[in-house]
């Protein structure tokens, strides 16, 4: 099944609920007009549709390959990376002055979504070079963007993240990759860094790699870390490129998804390049702010995730929506002649709305976060852009955690449309659920994210952002019970009730965490999934009050407009309903989660 982009949807995510008008408004934004975004969504969805979605199963089939320390790319990928880049997606968000399109993040993130959706796997090389680009932008010396940046985003060279190591995993702390500076003012190199995403490949000419390592005299801990820039061919100040350093790829990884994408193990430092032993690096920054600088990194490739998350749910319901209307099985529970297309069985028609609903919400929370973010860089007042850069980070943990979790439901969802057929690998609905599962693992566990989230985000400011995200839902709330609509009516009951429990558990949250941080942390999975939940819920009855205005004033596309209305009605009764229960496991849970000691598990 061919991959079609939901423009519709995107665009009235992007006016209704995110706000696009006013961040039209903004400084740096006069271009992104209403043509030019239409323009460049839907000839993104084209591009996507017709040279990178075919690809999407041939990768899975055909995975990159390792051989003598060079990787190959499944065949297809190097051409479309081509024309990719040259067809300047690789810059739609970055700034025009090295060669991007300078378009806000609210536009670029459906731009993302669309090339996730089509091919997760290829998609993950242009997703890690948007990270190195953001944090040479932030963090690098003029000569280090005027250098690499252009040369990132016109696809001649990627970008990759080189954080963990095999004794660390996710605790950064435990980095061992040693950096000794040199009488040039660079350093040498010397470590292994492991699951390091296109840390090799045939897409390009060269590969700058962005490594985390410790310097001789450095802090214990994460406050002895530093950022170093280490390409895989040196390059001369015009660009040019010189000698092989001595990085190399030791293996890529056999995974359970993803197959396309090749995970590098990167050995630095083991005398196979051309420069001696120690591959040759270049500080990004001060020493020791390194962990600071990958944060950059990190927090976009963790939003970038979670619309992973987005796309992959919504292309395995374009896959169960279409396989539903062509399966026939079973004569309907109401009887019938003749066996009926499966999509008439109220089950099936249940997990199809579930696979709807959820992804809608997670788009739209996902859409709204990125005008946050436009905001927290382009408004002209300070004010402003410090409420926005608060909401924008409260978000997108939510983006990332929720979004990740919710889309391996929703592909479980998927396989169980097709029944039999979804556990065959034929049918493609079980890449799906493959490729999903690493989401919730990779730029920091789910539980990584709750933490984050708990401590970060709600408690340190007494949960103010949390208490001011309240507020406006209240107001949505009170739209919906004032209205004469019975669904949103309804849903307005829904949401009250979800609201409720939100408070709760973050008012638990905050008292708690000075006198009881284990329990509190024993529920923190709960609480981000609760928060995702009820942004959800909020964000989808938003988006039901506009569409029943648009209906009220005659829409000529009144069946769009319904089913909004009835999605959110449908995410109103079966997720936000959730709601309650989740505060409980979070307020009350804690006892079950830590009753038993270790030994006995």
């Amino acid at each position: 099944m061919s991959y079609a982009a939901p423009i519709k949807d995107m665009l009235f995510v992007m006016n209704e609920l995110a706000g696009l008008a006013e961040i039209q408004k903004l400084p740096g934004c006069e271009d992104a007009t209403d043509e030019t975004i239409e323009a460049v969504l839907n000839e993104n969805a084209r591009f996507m549709a017709e040279v990178v979605a075919p690809l999407n199963v041939t990768g899975d089939v055909q995975p990159a390959t390792w051989r003598d320390g060079e990787v190959r790319t499944t065949p297809g990928f190097k051409d479309a990376f081509r024309a990719f880049v040259e067809a300047g997606w690789q810059g739609v968000q970055h700034p025009q002055e090295y060669g991007g399109q300078g378009l806000p993040k609210l536009v670029a993130t459906p731009c993302t979504e669309m090339l996730q959706s089509a091919n997760l796997s290829f998609a993950l090389c242009p997703l890690l070079t948007d990270g190195a680009i953001e944090a040479l932008l932030t963090a690098g010396s003029e000569a280090q963007r005027k250098l690499y940046v252009p040369r990132l985003i016109d696809g001649s060279w990627t970008g990759t993240m080189n954080l963990t190591e095999p004794q660390a995993g996710s605790d950064l702390a435990q980095v061992r990759t040693r950096a000794v500076r040199q009488p040039d003012g660079s350093y040498r190199i010397t470590g292994q860094k492991i699951f390091i995403t296109y840390g090799e490949h045939d897409l390009a000419q060269n590969i700058v790699h962005l490594v985390l390592a410790r310097t001789p005299d450095a802090p214990e801990g994460v406050k002895g870390i530093s950022l170093f820039i280490v390409p895989k061919f040196l390059v001369d100040a015009d660009g040019k490129l010189g000698k092989r350093n001595d990085v190399y790829c030791a293996s890529i990884e056999h995974k359970l998804g993803i197959n396309a994408s090749p995970t590098a193990v990167l050995i630095y430092g083991d005398g196979k390049g051309e420069v001696g032993p120690g591959a040759i690096g270049y500080l990004v920054g001060e020493e020791n702010r390194g962990l600071e600088y990958m944060f950059i990194m990190m927090n976009a490739a963790r939003f970038q995730v979670g619309v992973q998350g987005i796309a992959v749910a919504e292309r395995a319901y374009q896959k169960a929506a279409t396989y539903a209307k062509e399966r026939v099985q079973s004569r309907a529970v109401e009887g019938s002649n003749r066996p009926v297309a499966i999509v008439h069985h109220p089950d099936v028609r249940r997990l199809l709305m579930f696979m709807r609903a959820s992804t809608e919400a997670a788009r739209a929370i996902a859409y709204v976060a990125a005008a946050w973010y436009d905001v927290s860089h382009l408004h002209p007042d300070e004010a402003k852009r410090k409420q926005a850069r608060a909401a924008y980070e409260y978000l997108v943990p939510i983006v990332k955690g929720w979004s990740t979790e919710m889309s391996i439901d929703v592909a479980s969802a998927g396989i169980q449309v097709h029944g039999g057929m979804g556990f065959i690998e034929e049918t493609g609905a079980a890449q799906y659920y493959r490729d999903a599962r690493i989401l919730t693992i990779y730029e920091g566990t789910t539980a990584i994210q709750a933490n984050d989230f708990v401590g970060r985000k709600t408690v340190r400011d007494g949960g103010a952002v949390t208490k001011a995200f309240i507020a406006q839902m209240r107001a949505t709330q009170a739209e919906l019970a004032g209205s004469s609509d019975v669904d949103l009516v309804a849903m307005g009951r829904r949401l009250g009730v979800a609201i409720q429990a939100y408070e709760d558990a973050v008012d638990y949250v905050v008292a708690g965490f000075g006198s009881d941080i284990r329990g509190v942390f024993a529920g923190s999975v709960p609480f981000l999934k609760l928060a995702g939940v009820i942004h959800g819920g909020w964000q989808m009855a938003r988006a039901a009050l506009a569409s029943a205005a648009r209906l009220g004033r005659g829409s000529a596309d009144a069946d769009f407009h319904r089913a909004k209305i009835a999605t959110a009605r449908f995410f109103a009764d079966h997720v936000l309903t959730t709601a309650s229960g989740l505060r409980d496991s979070i307020v009350d849970g804690a006892a079950g989660v830590l009753a038993l000691p270790a030994e006995q598990f």
